[in-house]
């Protein structure tokens, strides 16, 4: 038996919070980029900092948002923030990992375990992708643009076959 298909409309539940985070925080719209299918050949989406999810339950995979250093600094600076350390960096993406999240369990509702949100580094990052990619789980990669920087939504995610 084949797994259902996940849904387009799926996806975008991500790409809204991310989206959102933009627009809330800042003022200012971020845009998204046409989306693809990450292969082995696919340039690197990995970047300075990533904020992820994992997900269970009747869906499992994961989500990441992968976002260079000058965006985060940008985004602390448009707040009005000064204070430009790893931490703070790691704290946006953070942020915006828990929006991704508080967005899942209002859409999947009880069907999905969704776990804290958490920061990892690139190399976490790669590995999991490569992980569920050897699985047959190929990764949608959502490139999103704010201001003239690029970050990538990296949605790892399947249904499993329903009860």
């Amino acid at each position: 038996m084949t797994r259902p298909r996940l849904r387009a409309e799926d996806v975008k539940i991500f790409t809204d919070a991310a989206l959102g985070f933009f627009a809330q925080t800042t003022g200012h719209r971020a845009n998204v980029r046409t989306a693809y299918l990450m292969d082995h050949d696919a340039p690197a989406v990995w970047s300075d900092f990533h904020g992820r999810i994992d997900l269970g339950g009747r869906y499992r995979g994961n989500v990441t948002f992968a976002a260079p250093r000058a965006l985060l600094t940008h985004v602390l600076l448009s707040i009005g923030e000064s204070d430009y350390t790893d931490a703070s960096h790691r704290d946006i993406v953070g942020e915006i990992a828990n929006q991704m999240s508080g967005q899942a369990r209002r859409h999947f509702g009880e069907a999905m375990d969704i776990s804290p949100p958490r920061v990892i580094d690139r190399d976490q990052a790669r590995h999991a992708a490569n992980q569920h990619q050897a699985q047959g789980m190929a990764p949608f990669v959502i490139p999103v643009q704010w201001d003239r920087y690029e970050a990538h939504l990296v949605v790892q995610m399947e249904q499993g076959i329903p009860p």
